[in-house]
């Protein structure tokens, strides 16, 4: 089984690239649903995982497209920067939620922006979130979207460092 991975790590990185992107977009397209269905407020760490994945997926896709070994092996680099980046927030995120602190000082109210600063104020605050970084609203299997978010960050990194390790 290990022998086939790596032998399809080997023959065909784009297909893994491609697959890299598919499963961050899932996951961009999970949280959109978990915000705008389930009426979960992303927090500020929330949202730089978001630019995370998406920075990931991004680079994934275009590299799906490229046939170059040399591309495929800076690629595979930048995704290793990108996804750990998103892994470090991830990380920091999960701490929080474990030892939370006393004061929550992690975003704002979205109403409470829009109606105590003027717009060309409030508009960038949005973008920063609104949710307590500490509070575990979901779960899956015992761990909390910034946990879960931390596993597939790091799966990421391993698998674009087995990548380079390979040299492509």
């Amino acid at each position: 089984m290990a022998n086939a991975f790596l032998v399809t790590l080997d023959n065909a990185p784009r297909r893994v690239f491609a697959f890299l992107s598919l499963v961050c977009l899932a996951m961009l397209a999970f949280g959109l649903y978990l915000q705008h269905s389930q009426g979960l407020n992303p927090c500020p760490m929330c949202i730089v995982q978001r630019y995370a994945l998406f920075s990931v997926a991004i680079i994934a896709g275009l590299l799906s497209f490229s046939g170059s070994k040399r591309l495929h092996f800076w690629g595979a680099f930048a995704l290793v920067l990108a996804a750990g980046f998103g892994a470090f927030v991830a990380a920091r995120q999960s701490w929080l939620q474990w030892y939370p602190p006393e004061v929550a000082t992690c975003g704002r109210d979205f109403y409470g922006m829009i109606e105590n600063f003027p717009l060309q104020r409030a508009i960038p605050m949005i973008f920063k979130g609104s949710g307590d970084c500490s509070a575990v609203d979901w779960t899956f299997l015992g761990g909390s979207i910034a946990n879960w978010s931390f596993v597939v960050f790091s799966l990421i990194s391993v698998l674009a460092g087995v990548l380079i390790w390979r040299k492509l």
